[in-house]
């Protein structure tokens, strides 16, 4: 099995190198690939990347701001691994969970994992982050009849093939919800394993806000009210 590693970024010119030195670092159980996604970044992102140098990497660029959703995509369409993986470009999650992500997979106990995070004053971002988090995580549990513990999580790990059938058309942080909204439709219910997590602050860069929230909010609302494709 091949992974491709999807890796959004815009404008982290101050943590885009450590994201890729330990992206690429892991001891990984299969092939991978990590495909970054400039997403249109005005720092000095772009000359980083330029001079990174690994066989397993590729680079593409966007020339204008897209989203993290349209970056995705883009990642997606160019993926060569038959299972994928979203890394963020912000050190906020350790990609060194990625291989547990894996095990679950490796001996055929699930098809879709996510990585469901821990919550603690170490590493949250604040109260209401979490708070938010979790009603939007409880909003879906109780429209699709599930018991999923985090949807934000940015680790979703699952076949290309599985994502690219979804036709995910958010553009921003929204497609967090209408990947999960779509799975849950089609009554996918994904395996979950703990991972670690550092939540950066608004100082740091962090770019969420509470409009993502009420956004993610009426995306599984549509999701649910849609028919179940068969």
């Amino acid at each position: 099995m091949k992974l491709s590693i999807l890796m959004p970024v815009y404008n982290e010119e101050e943590r885009i190198a450590d994201a890729l030195k330990q992206a690429l670092a892991v001891d990984y159980p299969c092939e991978i690939e990590l495909v970054v996604v400039d997403d249109g970044s005005r720092d000095g992102t772009a000359e980083i990347l330029g001079r990174a140098d690994d066989a397993r990497l590729r680079v593409i660029t966007h020339q204008r701001n897209a989203g993290k959703g349209a970056a995705i995509k883009t990642a997606v369409d160019n993926a060569e691994g038959e299972y994928m993986v979203i890394l963020d470009a912000d050190l906020e999650y350790d990609p060194q969970d990625i291989p547990k992500l894996l095990d679950p997979v490796l001996d055929g106990r699930a098809t879709v994992v996510y990585g469901n995070r821990t919550f603690g004053s170490h590493s949250a971002y604040s109260f209401w982050y979490v708070m938010g988090n979790k009603g939007v995580t409880m909003a879906a549990n109780i429209l699709f009849n599930s018991y999923i513990g985090d949807l934000e999580t940015c680790f979703k790990l699952m076949p290309v093939a599985l994502y690219r059938s979804l036709d995910i058309r958010s553009r921003g942080f929204g497609m967090e919800a209408e990947v999960t909204g779509k799975l849950l439709r089609r009554r996918i219910r994904p395996y979950e394993v703990p991972i670690s997590y550092r939540a950066r602050g608004r100082e740091e860069g962090k770019k969420i806000t509470w409009k993502d929230g009420v956004e993610a909010l009426w995306i599984l609302g549509r999701e649910r009210t849609r028919r179940r494709p068969d």
